[in-house]
């Protein structure tokens, strides 16, 4: 009987693995030439796109309200300590009401999907497009209209961030550990985040740094602070040593 089951296991085991994408370690990139220094640039920190829940023996996402609450709370902490020691003027966005809060929606869902071109197209140098095969070449952007947004005006760049956190559940785990027995790994957990700068004048996203393994339990403080850092490691501009003061970031 055991020998069935651990081929049938192995079977749903393997087509799970199949739908999954390979996940990159933590990378960063940036436009050629892109420099950024200290104090000379007004940077508006949009507000950031927060997911969080349990991942279904299936590997099916599945939102939990409280934990993501918890979330944005730790992160908006967090983020408040950190923006004020990035090297520039950073501070968060005042979004608007109506249709141009659709709009800014709009483009937060673009940042994701250009930040996930990058880490499929860019990072994995075996899925480089024909037009991305340099090394050196970082082209990717949002458009100039993003310039646009209500509150923009004044602006240099725009740091959009996401983070997404599925937990493990019970039967995940379970289906894990016999997996093992099969010899077949599935992963229990899904934990990534993007940070990205966005020049205003003309669209270009001049820095990303994505992890798709990505540490820190948002659902703590702790966690939260360390989460932020892994997200902003390498920002331009960034001075070695950082002030731990400021004001609370608005987060979705």
């Amino acid at each position: 009987m055991l020998k069935p089951f651990r081929t049938l296991l192995a079977a749903l085991c393997l087509s799970l693995l199949a739908a999954a994408p390979a996940f990159a370690q933590e990378k960063t990139g940036a436009k050629p030439g892109f420099v950024l220094k200290p104090g000379t640039a007004r940077i508006v920190l949009m507000r950031p796109s927060i997911r969080v829940g349990a991942q279904s023996t299936g590997g099916m996402f599945e939102p939990n309200a409280d934990w993501t609450d918890q979330a944005k709370e730790n992160l908006a902490a967090a983020l408040a300590t950190a923006q004020t020691g990035l090297g520039n003027s950073v501070v968060a966005y005042a979004e608007p009401v109506g249709a141009d809060s659709a709009r800014v929606a709009e483009y937060q869902e673009l940042f994701d999907a250009v930040a996930s071109s990058v880490i499929e197209y860019q990072f994995f140098a075996g899925n480089r497009l024909p037009t991305k095969k340099r090394k050196d070449q970082f082209e990717w952007g949002l458009g100039r209209e993003v310039g646009a947004l209500p509150g923009l005006a004044n602006a240099d760049y725009a740091l959009f961030i996401t983070t997404e956190d599925h937990f493990g559940s019970t039967g995940r785990k379970v289906l894990q550990l016999f997996a093992a027995m099969a010899n077949v790994g599935v992963t229990a957990g899904v934990h990534k985040g993007f940070a990205g700068l966005v020049d205003l004048r003309t669209g270009d996203l001049v820095w990303l740094n994505a992890d798709m393994q990505m540490g820190g339990d948002v659902r703590d403080a702790v966690g939260a602070e360390k989460r932020v850092r892994q997200l902003l490691e390498g920002f331009p501009g960034k001075p070695v040593e950082a002030p731990v003061s400021g004001a609370p970031a608005a987060v979705r």
